[in-house]
Formats: structure tokens, sequence, C-alpha cells
């Protein structure tokens, strides 16, 4: 089918799942990238590798051959990555691996050769101020990646998005109780429990949130799959850095370990922004 040709196919959400789960959404995939993935017949249930195909099939494939990232934002052949606009809200980007990578679960991401994804996602919250046409302040940024009860797909990737305003007022409320090694943060955040540590560093390049996590974090190593991991951007005592945010995912409780909702796919943050 040629390039341009680009119809949307709806990957269902399982029969009888239960909506209100707050990482629950619909996938499209262009249809001239999904031709594979159609010639059987598709089940009643989300397809949890509909990323991966986008980007394999699609993104890869049209920056190989015709040197355009398309549908993606941005392909980053050495890099590893692509960059895909999500269709969930209207700043919200996701940055995907371009090699097979299940989740936070995955041992590739632990490992010293490892790309650093979220470094490479905290340069493309670009894509983010461009949507909202100003500049965000640092702590107005997030980067989210759910546990494996908390996401649909088996392809790794990193949400970016603004973040709350009532995660960004207890951010800063809380800020003097958040230090330089894991800690558990004084309240909730959107109902749930998070430990939290501060880096004093303006960039991600020396840093792996995902070794901080597994090192830092009594028992993540062992069972990182139940992990979510948010990094959010941070000014503190006229300093640049970063706060992260570890939750566990407790799915009997109603925690499906989502970091993803303490983001806000609306970004009021613009707003306020502009203000």
């Amino acid at each position: 089918m040629r390039r341009g040709m680009v119809s949307l196919l709806e990957v269902l959400v399982p029969r009888g799942a239960d909506v209100s789960r707050p990482w629950k959404r619909v996938w499209r995939v262009s249809l001239f990238g999904a031709l594979a993935l159609s010639a059987a017949p598709r089940p009643a249930s989300a397809d949890a590798n509909a990323l991966w195909h986008i980007v394999s099939e699609q993104c890869v494939a049209d920056q190989k051959q015709n040197h355009s990232p398309v549908p993606c934002a941005e392909v980053n052949l050495a890099g590893g990555y692509a960059v895909l606009k999500d269709l969930i809200g209207n700043t919200q980007f996701l940055l995907i691996p371009t090699t097979r990578m299940s989740g936070i679960e995955s041992a590739d991401v632990l490992s010293p050769s490892a790309p650093n994804y979220w470094a490479d996602a905290w340069q493309a919250r670009s894509f983010v101020e461009d949507r909202v046409r100003r500049h965000l302040p640092r702590d107005m940024i997030g980067l989210a990646i759910n546990s494996i009860s908390g996401r649909t797909q088996n392809q790794l990737h990193i949400h970016i998005d603004c973040i709350r305003l009532d995660v960004h007022a207890a951010l800063r409320e809380h800020a003097a109780a958040i230090g330089t090694h894991w800690s558990r943060f004084p309240v909730p955040l959107v109902g749930h429990d998070y430990m939290a540590m501060r880096v004093e560093q303006a960039e991600l390049g020396a840093i792996n949130p995902f070794v901080l996590l597994a090192d830092g974090v009594a028992g993540a190593r062992s069972d990182m799959a139940h992990e979510t991991l948010v990094v959010i951007g941070d000014s503190f005592q006229g300093k640049d850095g970063f706060v992260l945010l570890a939750g566990h995912a407790t799915p009997a409780t109603g925690n499906w370990g989502a970091g993803e909702q303490l983001l806000d796919h609306a970004c009021a943050a613009a707003t306020v922004a502009a203000q």
C-alpha cells in the first residue's frame, strides 16, 4: 500500500475488562502496518504487541527506506529508540526501544551496556512542549513506566507528559522530605504509596533510574515486574535535578502499579505555565 494511505484499525479492549483501570486504553495501528496482523482472524482482545508492530514494521522500516519516521515522531537508529505520539491526550508521547524488550522486568534494562532510555525520554520532552507551544518548567514534566500489571503492551515504553498539578503541589510541599536515598514519600500520590529519592544532576546521561530502583529499593531487583517508576524534573535549592518515585503493584488491593497515573494527559500544567 502506498505511503500516506493510512486508515486506523482498532485493537479491541478485552471483553468484560474493567475499563475503570487507569491504564486501559484502545490502541489503533495504521492499516498498512497491520496487514500481517490482520491476515489471521483477530481475537476479541487487546493486541499486546501493537506497539512493537508499529515501531518495528512501520517506524523503523520507514526510517530505513525513506528517511522518515512516520508514523512515529522520531526514530533514532543509532540510539535504538523511537518516539511515538500516544492516542491518549494532546501531549503524551511514548519512547519505545527499537529492539524487542518486554518491559520493566526485562534483564536488559539493568545491563551496563543498555541504552539510557530515560535520558533519551527526557530529551524527548521537547515534543510535549511543541504540542503546547511553550516552554514548560522541568518540574512540570514527568516520565513513567508501568508495571506488568499496569500495562497493556508487552514492549517496553516510557510515557512522556506533563505531571498532574496535585502531584506537583505535593512534591513541592514535601520537597524537604526527599533525600538522595530512597525513603517513603510522606503522603500518597493519586491514592498510592511511593518511595522517593532525589538525583542532584541536571541530566540523566550518567544515571540509570532502573539500576537505582533495583539496587536501592528492598525486593525490587527480584520482582522488577511489579515495580512502577516515575522520573520527574526538579529544581531544589536553586539546582536542577530529578525526583524518582517508585511504587509496587498490589492488584489484590486495586493498585495496578501504574505510575502513569501521576501524569496529566490533558496537561493542565501548560495553562499554569502560561499565566
